[in-house]
């Protein structure tokens, strides 16, 4: 289980974010690479992770809670996409179970607590937290809420409801149906 992401050779905005005079600061690139492989702005979300090294985890996840069909549709859809290292840092055998058939639910509940309606740039980001005071709250597909604020160095990062942090890595990787912004965790809903 270990990938999300594919190529593409349209510019697109990608790399790093920065976190500067209060705004996302994501740097150009021409061709942007997530997990060894370009992203495609003219693919959608699936079409491009199924490429990506480092969300092999995400994407058989994506296929094991059925819900390949929901990010191949239109959209927009924006997604906090976790690496497979995120994965490797929960409890010893909780993907194993998650990926049961008897869990659909439960991971289903998970990933889409990882996706917010509509499509939100770095920039988008941004000026929400800097209208709030800082810090934005949304509210995901699953239903609960996740927090984008500063790191208070040079990036942002994503909390969830539990607490939990998680950083964006990689702002802005746009797709024909959303945007992706990958990130270090797995993101956990309460309950």
């Amino acid at each position: 289980m270990r990938s999300l992401f594919s190529a593409s050779k349209i510019a697109l905005l990608a790399s790093a974010i920065a976190f500067s005079a209060g705004a996302f600061t994501p740097a150009l690139a021409d061709d942007p690479m997530v997990g060894g492989a370009a992203m495609f702005a003219n693919k959608n979300i699936v079409e491009n992770a199924v490429n990506s090294k480092d969300h092999t985890t995400l994407v058989a996840a994506v296929k094991a809670a059925g819900l390949v069909d929901t990010l191949m549709s239109a959209g927009p859809f924006t997604v906090f996409a976790p690496v497979n290292a995120g994965f490797d840092a929960l409890p010893k055998g909780t993907v194993e179970t998650l990926l049961k058939p008897e869990n659909k639910a439960m991971l289903a509940g998970i990933l889409t607590y990882h996706v917010v309606a509509g499509k939100l740039s770095a920039e988008d980001l941004a000026a929400k937290a800097k209208e709030m005071g800082g810090k934005v709250e949304l509210k995901t597909v699953a239903g609960g809420m996740i927090t984008i604020q500063s790191d208070g160095k040079d990036g942002w990062d994503v909390i969830d409801e539990k607490g939990g942090k998680s950083h964006i890595t990689i702002a802005n990787v746009f797709q024909s149906n959303g945007v992706i912004h990958v990130i270090d965790h797995v993101l956990l809903p309460k309950g």
